[in-house]
């Protein structure tokens, strides 16, 4: 088992390398499914027709957490009929700037992150959903801190990852308890630099995604202040760029990977304590916090459809109210549904 300071110097590692690649071959092409109905002429470009041997993905992922470590874990990595260069990242927001300047192709992040890159222009799309049967996020106080409830948060300082999908669970926290955004002092900070405020007494709470919440509960006595179906969003996302959607060849891959990647997920929640164990080596954390981590953060691929659209519309317009978004825009135009047969796979 890690100390908490060696774990504390691995996740400052994680956030100080914005961008750490490295390349992995995957195997050759095998058969695959004709896409479905709803898919685009893009996708129409099947696995089985395409020689997706001789394609790459750049794959963002957040290190310890995402895609490669779920995929390893369920056994499923050398299924991957592609080659693939996985590109690390501390967070979603960060990862889909990268995205929309054409370095990485597809990655998964949260609720929150693909509405800052609609705002902002990127050129990227909702290509892949999951639903979890509530938000995983939570709003967490140090241990012996006098706040108890969500209205004592007022004139505080709350650490949170700017775009993230703890920020969007911030804003319906707050609102909750008849407060916003403006009512608080938020602290945008990654998660390795928010984890050593919070230990160090630098801001008064967090909101946070696990397995950083089981980590903070367990390793330094913190308490949950808010969490649960009642706040943020069910939603997370695979994201790709509109360039690697629009490419036939790259397309065939992305809906292999996503049938891949949800057949991993579907592992995992089917297998907590195995996976609770991969995950936690690859994060450097204890699997006793693994395992409720896991459990918590278990996932269902869902097929794209209006219920997504109106979730991601919403967050859309309370991120607008609250001035932490430039545009109202219309998220429908960075969503598509042409990979749904991935998810029904």
């Amino acid at each position: 088992m890690k100390t908490r300071s060696g774990t504390l110097l691995a996740l400052a590692a994680i956030a100080l390398s914005a961008l750490v690649a490295a390349a992995c071959s995957g195997s050759g092409a095998g058969s695959q499914s004709a896409p479905g109905p709803g898919s685009s002429p893009a996708a129409g470009a099947s696995a089985a027709a395409a020689d997706l041997s001789s394609v790459t993905l750049t794959i963002g992922d957040q290190k310890g957490t995402g895609a490669e470590a779920v995929l390893k874990a369920a056994g499923l990595l050398s299924r991957l009929p592609f080659h693939v260069t996985w590109a690390d990242f501390t967070s979603g927001p960060p990862m889909l700037e990268a995205m929309g300047s054409g370095s990485v192709d597809i990655g998964g992040v949260g609720d929150a992150p693909p509405v800052f890159a609609a705002a902002g222009g990127e050129a990227v799309e909702i290509v892949g959903a999951r639903k979890t049967d509530g938000d995983q996020d939570a709003l967490v106080v140090p241990k012996g801190s006098a706040i108890t409830s969500i209205a004592q948060l007022k004139g505080k300082k709350i650490a949170v990852a700017t775009g993230s999908s703890a920020n969007y669970d911030l804003l319906t926290v707050l609102a909750a308890a008849g407060l916003s955004d403006k009512d608080v002092t938020l602290v945008a900070l990654q998660p390795a630099q928010a984890l050593a405020a919070f230990t160090s007494g630098a801001v008064d709470a967090w909101d946070i995604w696990p397995p950083y919440v089981q980590q903070v509960t367990a390793q330094e006595g913190a308490k949950v202040l808010a969490t649960g179906a009642r706040y943020g969003s069910p939603y997370s996302f695979e994201v790709a760029s509109k360039a690697a959607v629009a490419s036939p060849a790259k397309a065939a891959a992305i809906a292999a990977y996503l049938k891949i990647l949800n057949e991993a997920y579907v592992w995992a929640a089917a297998h907590p304590d195995q996976w609770a164990a991969a995950w936690g080596a690859a994060a450097g954390l204890p699997t006793p916090i693994m395992v409720t981590a896991a459990k918590i953060d278990a996932t269902t691929p869902i097929a794209i459809g209006p219920a997504v659209t109106s979730s991601e519309q919403n967050l859309v317009n309370q991120f607008y109210a609250a001035g932490l978004i430039p545009g109202k825009v219309d998220i429908s135009g960075y969503i598509t549904t042409q990979f749904n047969s991935a998810a029904r796979g």
